[in-house]
């Protein structure tokens, strides 16, 4: 830290209590001057002959009463005046950043000018400030904070500004010059203390970071951290992705909790305009801050009641990196008072923003961002996001007040997106099946009508038809379409299917004749009967059979009549495991009925699969 000294005599200010300053000297005091409730005895020469103010206030004090003053608006109250009235008796005195500003303040209002005399204290405190202070990094943030107690002296007289100027040209050198600031605040590396051990007696010089400046800016209040970074801004040469992780530290220092995604509200209109002043500062350009960062300034934002202006702006630039999301990110808790656990309606809102943004992007936009990261072009972007609401929705299945209504609207919205795998959708499907058994026929068809089968994985098939909480009809397409794959890999045909079977696949029978009537399909979304499994057990053995029999007949050039049969006898034995499984675990319970032991496909762990397939060979059609 820079400092300056004064004068050359020695102290001699001596107190009395906290109300009385007087000078140790054999010339008794002639002038009173009231400061606030602190009287300063002191002598009328030294002080007016450096003083125009004190001159005018002497001269038009009350003939009575001429020997005492009172002064009630100086800034920088009585520490203040005392540093200029040690100058005036030439005693030592000792300036820095903390007291030079409430000095210089002090002494334009007591007008201590050149023209009053030569060297005096206004001249030399300038003096000091352009050539020691501002000129250093951490004193001008130190002198900037002082300056908020002593506005609007310190903005008249510029030192704010010569402050904010000082500080955006520091932050916005090139990295290879900083010195200042590296070396205040980085912890000490072992290389330096001799300690590592790959230390050789020569100290390499260490690579400055683009954002070394953005912890020591974190002392600032907002106000004027604000009046910094738009300083900043405008020399425009530091880039927006450095200018938001300097506001991500600003949050994470000064709003409580903000790192766990929840800001603590003892100082509401505090912290509500603390939040509002960092979403007005967010670099225009779309990247440079995080998605996760935006949206705990969303929490934020709503749990402190922020304006309408910065939330929405919030939403509008989430929605434009929701690719970039965590599911975490989203779960956002619902206002006091709601039933539900988490705020659905807002990452309903936050997938509409992305639907819109994406329909409306500019083309040339989209083809550089794919060559600058093909892992968020527009079609990356599009799966990524199913692919998080998929695992949103497992989350929120979980909370027994969740409606199905907002269930599927939410689904629905990314619905139109390809992407390869529905095994997310189906672990979210069967996590609300099993927190709602108690859901209607109709509302149960409705959420498995979500799913595509065609698009679960192997592992999600062995899982679906072993789930006793989903309709019969969907372990029909299950089983099916398992069949159909089996079938394509043999290369095949696909056999001609019954008509109750063919109407249960997506699209039903496309125009041909049905075998099923309105009451025998409101029975497939039913909990079935024994008597319905044992009919279905026939449709689906005859189909299996078909199937391995058209395999037989097959003619392919690409392979051996050997290597054929070998792979339907193959096919048919995995098909008939599958099957098993379904039949015997009906034939045991006789019913389909909820069951709360069934999970998620991914946690089917080895050991029950192969106790699975053991009980499987017991029941195996042959």
């Amino acid at each position: 830290m820079k400092f300056m000294k004064l004068g050359s005599k020695p102290d001699s200010f001596q107190t009395d209590g906290d109300t009385i300053r007087y000078v140790a000297t054999e010339l008794a005091t002639d002038l009173v001057v009231n400061i606030g409730d602190v009287k300063f005895y002191l002598h009328k020469f030294p002080l007016l002959s450096k003083s125009a103010r004190l001159q005018k206030l002497v001269a038009t004090s009350n003939d009575e009463n001429s020997d005492e003053i009172y002064i009630q608006d100086i800034p920088g109250g009585p520490a203040a005046f005392e540093i200029c009235a040690k100058f005036c008796y030439s005693m030592t005195v000792t300036l820095n950043a903390y007291n030079v500003v409430a000095a210089r303040c002090a002494a334009e209002y007591l007008e201590m000018y050149e023209t009053v005399e030569k060297g005096n204290l206004i001249y030399k405190i300038d003096v000091f400030l352009n050539s020691s202070i501002f000129r250093s990094w951490k004193d001008s943030i130190i002198v900037l904070q002082t300056t908020k107690s002593l506005l609007p002296w310190s903005e008249e007289l510029k030192v704010v500004s010569h402050c904010l100027d000082s500080i955006a040209s520091k932050a916005s050198v090139d990295t290879s010059k900083v010195e200042w600031s590296y070396t205040y605040n980085r912890k000490k590396l072992p290389s330096e203390n001799g300690s590592s051990p790959q230390w050789n007696g020569v100290r390499k010089p260490q690579m400055v970071p683009k954002d070394w400046w953005v912890e020591d800016l974190c002392e600032l209040h907002i106000d004027l951290y604000k009046r910094v970074i738009t300083t900043i801004k405008t020399k425009s040469r530091v880039s927006g992705d450095v200018i938001g992780e300097a506001l991500n530290a600003y949050a994470l220092r000064r709003l409580p909790g903000f790192s766990k995604g929840m800001v603590q509200n003892n100082d509401f209109i505090k912290y509500r305009s603390l939040v509002e002043t960092i979403v007005r500062l967010l670099p225009t350009e779309k990247g440079t801050v995080s998605c996760s960062f935006l949206l705990r300034l969303l929490r934020a934002a709503i749990l402190l009641d922020c304006g309408e202006v910065e939330r929405n702006e919030l939403m509008r630039r989430i929605g434009q990196q929701l690719p970039e999301a965590a599911v975490t990110d989203l779960l956002i808790r619902a206002p006091a008072g709601e039933p539900t656990i988490y705020n659905v309606d807002i990452v309903h809102n936050l997938v509409e923003e992305f639907v819109s943004h994406s329909s409306q992007s500019d083309p040339t936009e989209n083809e550089f961002q794919e060559s600058r990261s093909p892992k968020f072009g527009p079609d990356a972007c599009k799966v990524l996001v199913a692919k998080l609401i998929d695992g949103y929705l497992a989350e929120i299945a979980r909370d027994p007040n969740l409606h199905l209504s907002k269930f599927v609207y939410l689904a629905e919205i990314v619905a139109s997106f390809s992407r390869p795998s529905h095994d997310g959708l189906y672990r979210a499907i069967d996590m609300y099946l099993k927190e709602h058994p108690g859901i209607s026929k109709s509302e149960r068809k409705r959420i498995c009508r979500l799913m595509d089968c065609r698009k679960l994985s192997a592992e999600a098939c062995m899982h679906a038809v072993q789930n006793e909480r989903l309709p019969l009809r969907v372990v029909v397409q299950v089983l099916f379409f398992e069949q159909v794959r089996a079938t394509a890999s043999a290369g095949n045909s696909t056999p001609e299917l019954p008509g109750s079977i063919r109407a249960l696949l997506p699209g039903g029978s496309h125009g041909s004749s049905r075998s099923t009537t309105t009451n025998t399909e409101d029975d497939w979304d039913s909990v079935p009967t024994a008597e319905d499994i044992k009919a279905l057990k026939g449709e689906l053995a005859t189909l299996r059979l078909g199937s391995r029999g058209s395999g037989r007949n097959g003619n392919d050039a690409a392979k051996s009549d050997a290597e054929k049969i070998a792979a339907n006898r193959m096919k048919g034995l995995v098909m008939s495991k599958i099957f098993s499984k379904l039949w015997s675990s009906k034939e045991r319970h006789g019913e389909i009925s909820s069951s709360d032991t069934s999970e998620s496909p991914g946690s089917v762990n080895a050991e029950e699969t192969k106790s699975t397939q053991s009980r499987s060979r017991r029941h195996s059609l042959s």
